[in-house]
């Protein structure tokens, strides 16, 4: 009879575990006018977490008709907005709901969303356009609407405070419905040509759409939407992506899931370019040379191609684990930064590979970054981009010079498939440890590069020998 309950027990707990692990399902219609810059969202987030600090993140350009209990028990709930969520960036508001006594909040199993969004439209780029653009910006121009996920919160977000996780990657079945587009792309799926569609993934993903009157092809199993570069150059292209993912595969073990899809478009902006990712989406903003004709002009393929290896190392980093705390984006973007830099170094050219990297020693001249182990806060990073692009890549490297290329390579495939949730110092010490077992190696490594104050300058140090 023991061993029965003790059966019950664990698959209890099994049962338990998996049901923490499923990610949310957003369910119903979204419809969008790009001519008019509009959202009207009717959504349902259901196998909500049970989580109790949290925030309901949505665009601060979103307002809410209601949010309704649907399970356990149907009713409109009252909610509060709340500035407490320090780590939101401004595009969102938070929104909590108290319960009775409002003194603590509660979170229904399911909830239904109703809001509207009316937002800015950029016709021209002579009088009719925007400041600035930004990944986190729903941006609508004369052709089509961008928006990523996390940051935009374009759809209900639900953020775990005191796990620091959040639920941007979700599974959907949803329908899309502008009545100005010819095309219509969400993330997860692949791209539709029509005016009205029901998209559908079992697998979580963060929202990403581009929506709008654009063409799109497939060759090589990648989808590339809206762009301007030849037939012959799309071909290209696609063998150039494939080598990469095939480079990254063969060094880590962890193959691609399923096809890449880039996406090139305009900002609202005159002057902004950029790339992000939002896996499977790799998104190009930019005008003219900022494109994808980059790739293939002499005078800017040297420094364009590793951009879209660092956002293919995001597959990795972001997206296979997602890493938090207040080392977390050091993290991510300072080792798909590294990886860039490898496939620079094999498959682009060494002496791309060493010009990069001569180019972030130099930049990093003025720069005195606080060493990995007292950072308390992504504030104390200073100058974020020195931090993560620059500084953190430069110490990584040195590290590889220690302890050699192999032993690296097996470091970064512990740091992905380690199931720890919590990526703080720790974790990053811990998983390096686990690499070498070597514990005078290890230590040495971590005095030198995670905590000394001088880690910048005895990774410049280690680069300079032979």
């Amino acid at each position: 009879m023991k061993r029965i309950l003790l059966v019950l027990f664990f698959s209890a707990c099994y049962m338990t575990l998996f049901a923490q692990e499923k990610a949310p399902l957003l369910t119903g219609k979204v419809n969008i006018s790009i001519a008019q810059g509009t959202f009207e969202c009717d959504l349902t987030l259901t196998d909500i977490p049970n989580v109790k600090d949290y925030y309901i993140r949505l665009n601060s350009g979103m307002n809410p008709l209601h949010f309704r209990s649907k399970e356990p028990q149907d009713f409109l709930i009252y909610y509060d907005k709340t500035l407490s969520d320090s780590t939101s960036t401004g595009e969102s508001n938070a929104y909590i709901f108290p319960d009775n006594t409002r003194k603590n909040k509660f979170l229904p199993k399911t909830i239904q969303f109703k809001y509207v969004g009316k937002f800015p439209v950029v016709k021209d780029t002579l009088e009719n356009y925007s400041r600035k653009d930004w990944k986190g910006n729903i941006a609508f121009n004369h052709n089509s609407v961008r928006t990523d996920g996390v940051q935009s919160a374009w759809y209900p977000v639900l953020y775990d405070a005191e796990m620091d996780k959040t639920y941007e990657e979700v599974r959907y079945n949803i329908e899309i419905n502008c009545i100005d587009c010819t095309t219509l792309y969400v993330n997860g799926n692949a791209p539709v040509k029509s005016s009205s569609a029901k998209f559908k993934s079992d697998t979580p993903k963060e929202l990403t759409l581009f929506c709008g009157n654009y063409d799109f092809s497939n060759m090589g199993n990648t989808f590339i939407l809206n762009t301007t570069i030849t037939q012959e150059q799309i071909k290209e292209f696609s063998l150039l992506i494939n080598s990469y993912k095939k480079f990254y595969t063969e060094k880590l073990n962890i193959p691609f899931d399923q096809p890449v899809t880039f996406v090139e478009t305009t900002p609202t902006s005159r002057a902004d370019g950029w790339l992000f990712v939002s896996y499977p989406t790799i998104l190009d903003i930019g005008w003219g040379d900022n494109g994808f004709k980059s790739l293939f002009d002499p005078k800017m393929q040297n420094w364009y191609r590793p951009f879209i290896a660092h956002e293919l190392g995001h597959y990795y980093f972001g997206t296979y684990k997602v890493f938090n705390s207040e080392l977390g984006d050091m993290m991510a973007e300072g080792f798909a930064e590294y990886l860039s830099l490898q496939l620079t170094k094999e498959v682009i050219g060494k002496e791309v590979y060493d010009k990069k990297l001569q180019d972030k020693i130099k930049e990093l001249e003025d720069f005195t970054p606080i060493p990995f182990r007292k950072i308390k806060s992504q504030k104390q990073y200073d100058d974020r981009e020195l931090y993560v692009y620059y500084y953190a890549p430069v110490i990584f490297t040195a590290i590889e010079k220690e302890i050699g290329q192999q032993k690296m390579w097996q470091w970064i495939s512990v740091l992905l498939k380690d199931k720890s949730t919590l990526t703080n110092y720790e974790f990053l010490t811990n998983t390096l440890r686990k690499t070498l077992k070597n514990e005078k190696t290890t230590e040495r490594i971590i005095q030198l590069y995670f905590d000394h104050d001088a880690s910048l300058q005895n990774a410049l140090n280690m680069l300079k020998t032979k």
